[in-house]
């Protein structure tokens, strides 16, 4: 009964914020149901922390929906798409036993994205903003 009573009240604060019942509805594996994510390449992406000093992170996105659970990459995690657009999409997912966190990637083209995250992983917080390049195919 607890996890019905959750759900029930997420669909009932998606209906105070405006929001139909459908954009809280769990996204599928494929990318295909984010608009934003069918325009990228797959592949290898470089991800660079806005801002910070930290060496470059290289992650294989296969899917571009890795792209939308970097800090919690490989994981089995439930989404929720909070906003889906042609050029952006917002989602939260939660891993069960690892954590959470929310995601907006921005498309600026096929090989150039913006992501800002944020969330907790293993009981500590993070929020990071990254801007993505699409550098090549897997190795």
């Amino acid at each position: 009964m607890r996890g019905w009573r959750w759900i029930c009240g997420i669909a009932g604060l998606a209906v105070l914020a405006g929001l139909a019942p459908a954009a809280i509805a769990p996204i599928a594996a494929r990318s295909t149901t984010l608009p934003a994510l069918t325009r990228l390449m797959e592949g290898s992406w470089e991800l660079r922390e806005r801002g910070g000093k930290a060496a470059p992170q290289r992650i294989c996105a296969a899917d571009p929906l890795a792209l939308m659970q970097v800090r919690h990459a490989g994981r089995a995690c439930s989404r929720f798409v909070i906003d889906s657009q042609s050029d952006r999409a917002t989602v939260h997912y939660t891993c069960p036993g690892v954590g959470h966190g929310r995601t907006t990637l921005r498309v600026e083209t096929n090989r150039l994205v913006q992501i800002e995250t944020q969330g907790f992983v293993e009981g500590a917080p993070f929020q990071t903003r990254y801007e993505g390049r699409f550098v090549g195919p897997c190795r």
